[in-house]
């Protein structure tokens, strides 16, 4: 009996004690909570070291710097001789004599072959008898006449004549040298296909020499770079089968474009270098645009958009975003006009991987 008596009194106990709290109790009952929590949050992010869950995004990075930039015109071109020219006789005639052979060495003037000019040159033996026969008739005439012996006139006929054989016979021995191939320069006989009794024609029979001390570059220059490519041009010049390099200026840029290529030509001359040989290949890089102080940064670190070109810089960790403006690129080089100043430190690293604001550690 005493049994069951008190468990209804428990189940009223408990009844009793479900009751909700008031809300003054159970605001209190959160706050306690919530002073515990921010506690224990406090606690975890001095042990983690850092209040930011952000990860730094590694780049790489480099001052912004001034200097001089220069661009580059890059063509192909041959090595030439400066003298490159081709003897011919003036006159058609069987050969009678060849007094040079390839690779050697001859002056300006010399007789390099001779043609069959015997006719010529027993007229001009007839002649040269006939000037050595007025020459005596006028030195006698001429000393009769300073004896005031004889006319003038009689002195001046023999004078004329005398006048007159001589140039007769300079005229004879023009026509003779009319048969020779001589050698309108000093250099060497670089090709030469003459034989003993062939006959020789004005403008295909003849002897090349070339001046290989004095040597130059040819090449032609596309039109688009007519208006920035000129004579006194700073030039680059690589051989590469001589492994050489120079730098000098351009000697010749033609004004006319050629209406078949579209280009222009220009020569370079060449100082006197013994790894150099005519025919040879040049890569010739003309200098078409230079500056001094220029901003000049890496291509790779340009970013494109929409709105323009843009790069990011470092400051205090933080990538901060800058629209810049790009003006010639060359080497994988750009200048940039606007927008970047010496000092900054630009991303050239991972600047793809980041975003403006985003925070950064340099590597």
């Amino acid at each position: 009996m005493k049994k069951l008596i008190y468990i209804p009194a428990l189940l009223l106990l408990a009844a009793c004690s479900s009751k909700p709290k008031d809300k003054k109790t159970e605001l209190a009952d959160l706050q306690k909570q919530q002073a515990e929590l921010n506690t224990k949050i406090t606690k975890l992010q001095a042990e983690v070291g850092t209040t930011d869950s952000t990860k730094a995004i590694e780049v790489g990075v480099a001052e912004v710097k001034t200097g001089s930039f220069t661009n580059y015109v890059q063509i192909q071109g041959k090595i030439d001789a400066q003298d490159n020219v081709t003897a011919y006789p003036q006159s058609t005639g069987t050969i009678t004599a060849i007094y040079v052979k390839v690779g050697q060495h001859v002056s300006k003037g010399q007789v390099l072959a001779q043609l069959d000019n015997s006719a010529q040159r027993q007229t001009i033996a007839q002649n040269e008898a006939t000037v050595s026969l007025n020459q005596t008739l006028y030195n006698r005439q001429k000393n009769l006449w300073d004896q005031k012996i004889g006319t003038e006139v009689q002195y001046l006929e023999k004078k004329a004549t005398l006048d007159a054989s001589k140039k007769a016979l300079s005229a004879l021995r023009e026509q003779a040298a009319m048969f020779r191939i001589v050698s309108p320069i000093s250099g060497t006989i670089d090709q030469m296909d003459l034989k003993l009794g062939q006959v020789a024609q004005p403008g295909t029979t003849g002897i090349r020499i070339v001046n290989a001390d004095v040597l130059k570059v040819k090449a032609d220059v596309p039109e688009s770079y007519a208006g920035r490519v000129g004579t006194g041009n700073e030039v680059l010049i690589l051989v590469p089968d001589a492994k050489d390099s120079l730098k000098t200026k351009v000697t010749f840029a033609a004004k006319a474009i050629d209406p078949t290529s579209r280009s222009f030509a220009v020569e370079i001359k060449l100082p006197e270098r013994k790894t150099l040989r005519p025919n040879m290949t040049a890569i010739i890089k003309i200098a078409d645009y230079s500056k001094n102080n220029a901003v000049v940064i890496p291509v790779k670190a340009i970013q494109k958009s929409e709105e323009g070109d843009y790069v990011f810089v470092n400051e205090s960790g933080i990538a901060k975003r800058k629209p810049v403006k790009v003006g010639v690129t060359y080497g994988g080089r750009s200048e940039v006009l606007s927008g970047l100043k010496a000092g900054e430190q630009l991303v050239t690293e991972g600047a793809a991987d980041i975003e403006d604001g985003d925070k950064v550690k340099v590597l």
